[in-house]
């Protein structure tokens, strides 16, 4: 019994949709679970639908209706029958939608974002499932909703695990339990206690996998990417980035905690709980053996991993009075942080100021920043970098910081962070 995930760039198209078949008939008679992201760029799509909506900025149905005929396209190039059923199920989600839309919304973004961006996933597990069918894979649908129960906290759901593995093993494990059964379902979406969508956070698709792997048991996960595994460096920095063979859980926690894209911050430590390998394979090249993460498993090679993150923001926090920035004084900073769905990258305190370095969201900070004012002096820069280096060499540092400005910086035995600036020429 393994668990798959195929993420968007993997199903972004109908020859894309095509190879998840060729890559599932490479495991013939297997019990798999199937996590399937949103189509290609859908999820952004469906947030521009959320937020001109929300906010008045746009009409949201002519954007709306770009993503409909965008997934309308992949369908007329996977199917010849063009009274398919899967076109009756593609429409109705798309009315669930305009139906939102007709309605003023009656309560906050973060909700309203929900149900209409977890319909991304809905769409392209439907369409995928049809066209399996279609090519002689049987296979059974099912909504992760119904498998995924979690708290009101939307946009960053938090799960819960009790519920969560009374529903997975209630209606997902009978069908593992069936040689050759195949389930396709969602990421990234779960459900209330109220029966509302509800989302995981940004790219969650690979924690919906180490849930339903979690509370299965399973054998193994398999995170399909664009990539042959994990990379020490994102190609677009580095042309020369190098596989890394292995990894431990270990070193994937802290990779993916400090912003390194390949995995989902959450994904690792539900399957170090119960020793289930993680495999991260390349969908163009399928045959490749990847990158393995597990227990009792030694990083190879053990070189300097990267990761880069733009558009930061290094925020600092001062009292408005004489007194330190004391342990009362981070209680209700980092109450704030949390009332707002703040994460924050990179923090650093001295006895006058509290300094964090946090994703620039146009949309989470400034009420973040309103809330902060009422009782402390805040400045703050924009358009920085976050450099963070795992496994550092002195070398590796100097070259990271050449011809830029360092703003703060910070360093353990074996990572370091830098949040830098360019130097003006």
């Amino acid at each position: 019994m393994k668990v798959f995930k195929f993420g968007g760039a993997s199903v972004k198209d109908a020859a894309a949709v095509k190879n998840v078949t060729a890559i599932l008939k490479l495991y013939p008679g297997e019990s798999l679970t199937v996590v399937v992201s949103a189509m290609g760029k859908t999820t952004n799509a469906l947030e521009k639908v959320a937020t001109a909506y929300f906010y008045r900025e746009a009409d949201p149905k002519p954007l709306l209706d770009e993503i409909k005929q965008f997934h309308l396209n992949i369908i007329k190039d996977l199917f010849q029958n063009s009274s398919a059923a899967v076109y009756d199920q593609i429409n109705n989600l798309f009315v669930e939608i305009e139906w939102i839309l007709e309605e003023p919304p009656v309560k906050g973004y973060d909700f309203i974002y929900d149900q209409i961006v977890s319909a991304g996933e809905l769409l392209s597990t439907r369409i995928v499932s049809e066209y399996l069918n279609s090519q002689g894979i049987s296979n059974k649908w099912m909504d992760a909703r119904d498998l995924i129960h979690t708290d009101n906290t939307y946009r960053e759901a938090c799960v819960d695990w009790e519920l969560t593995r009374e529903r997975t093993r209630h209606y997902l494990m009978p069908l593992m339990n069936t040689p050759g059964g195949i389930v396709i379902t969602q990421g990234f979406i779960g459900a209330t206690s109220e029966n509302f969508s509800v989302t995981l956070g940004r790219e969650g698709s690979d924690y919906t996998a180490a849930i339903l792997a979690h509370c299965l048991d399973a054998e193994a996960v398999l995170i399909w990417k664009d990539v042959p595994g994990v990379l020490n460096a994102d190609p677009k920095y580095f042309k020369d980035a190098q596989k890394l063979e292995r990894m431990s859980y270990h070193d994937a926690i802290e990779l993916a905690y400090f912003g390194a894209s390949v995995i989902h911050p959450k994904t690792i430590k539900p399957l170090e709980n119960k020793n289930i390998p993680l495999y991260v394979k390349s969908f163009v090249h399928p045959e490749l053996s990847g990158t393995m993460i597990g227990k009792d498993v030694q990083t190879k090679p053990l070189i300097p991993s990267f990761i880069f993150k733009d558009n930061q923001l290094l925020l600092s926090i001062a009292a408005k009075d004489f007194s330190f920035i004391a342990e009362e004084s981070l209680r209700d900073i980092f109450g704030s942080f949390a009332k707002s769905g703040v994460k924050i990258n990179l923090m650093q305190n001295s006895a006058i100021s509290f300094s964090v370095c946090i994703d620039n969201d146009k949309i989470k900070v400034p009420p973040l920043l309103d809330e902060l004012k009422k009782n402390y002096k805040i400045r703050y820069n924009e358009d920085l970098q976050l450099f963070t280096v795992r496994h550092y060499y002195p070398s590796t540092l100097e070259m990271l910081t050449q011809g830029k400005e360092v703003l703060l910086e910070q360093r353990s035995r074996h990572t370091a962070q830098f949040v830098t600036r360019e130097l003006e020429k």
